[in-house]
């Protein structure tokens, strides 16, 4: 009788051990959502999805992304995101790095535009294509007044170098509110300008040719700070892409035409400084940053 159990039990150990692997063959892949943007048309969502569409899959991970449900400002998505309720309405954000934004979420400090978000070009009313063709220094820009979303980093950077901001809590009122005259440019950063002009092509709105605002900054994944465990597995991917050049690839592949495009070399360049980038940005690695020389 005990023979006949475990001739049994030897019998069924290979089936438990298929279904066993079966089970585990099956299991689903980790979801991973992100914000919908306000905007129909972001300018960024292709090229920051595809980042990390292959920083997950270089992770050695299994991760599938999906869009949140609904559309939502940045602010919401970072609040959704840091509360941690558990409903998976939303998991990573990709947003400008500051030390309020570090404290309040876990950041994978690759800048994953190169530092882009902060080379701003003005958006302007048409009828005044040549506002900033004079300006050569902040006094210049000191008595007019730009646009920004009130929780975008940049309005505490602009404001902090003292520069006149009007804020808006919706992205598309800016641009109503300078098709309007009640701002009299929108800075935009140079992977954002050229396209939502052109989606905004209904509105009576010009790009500026002469300048380029700069200062300091970075484009970050983020995720909440109950979930190191995804920062790491962000990392890995992205240090993998540095590392084979499918980062730089495909960051040319949607921005090498840049500098070209928008005359960059022919712009005078307005500098500003960034107090609230964070000690932990690393400035240091030259090769996360783009330079118009060498891109």
């Amino acid at each position: 009788m005990q023979r006949r159990s475990l001739l049994t039990l030897a019998c069924l150990w290979p089936l438990h051990c298929a279904q066993g692997a079966a089970a585990t063959a099956a299991k689903p892949p980790r979801l991973l959502r992100y914000p919908r943007h306000q905007a129909f048309d972001d300018p960024q969502q292709a090229y920051v999805t595809a980042v990390l569409q292959l920083a997950l899959a270089r992770s050695g991970q299994d991760y599938a992304l999906r869009s949140s449900t609904l559309r939502m400002v940045q602010a919401r998505a970072i609040h959704e995101i840091a509360r941690d309720t558990g409903t998976g309405t939303v998991d990573i954000v990709w947003a400008a790095t500051s030390r309020a934004r570090e404290l309040q979420l876990l950041p994978v400090r690759i800048p994953i535009d190169r530092g882009l978000i902060g080379w701003r070009l003005a958006l302007l009313h048409a009828r005044q294509p040549q506002l900033l063709r004079q300006a050569r220094k902040v006094a210049d820009l000191a008595p007019l007044t730009a646009g920004q979303m009130r929780d975008w980093p940049d309005t505490a950077i602009l404001q902090a170098n003292g520069l006149r901001v009007d804020t808006s809590s919706t992205y598309e009122g800016l641009f109503q509110q300078l098709a309007a005259g009640r701002i009299d440019y929108f800075p935009r950063s140079v992977i954002e300008a050229q396209s939502e002009l052109a989606s905004h092509a209904r509105l009576p709105l010009a790009l500026d040719p002469h300048l380029v605002i700069r200062y300091p900054a970075a484009l970050y994944f983020f995720v909440g700070r109950h979930r190191p465990a995804l920062a790491r597995h962000i990392a890995a991917g992205l240090e993998k892409m540095l590392a084979d050049g499918s980062f730089r690839q495909l960051f040319q592949r949607h921005f090498g035409s840049l500098a070209q495009q928008l005359h960059l070399s022919r712009r005078h360049v307005l500098d500003l400084s960034n107090q609230d980038l964070p000690e932990e940005t690393p400035v240091a690695r030259k090769g996360l940053w783009y330079d118009p020389k060498n891109y």
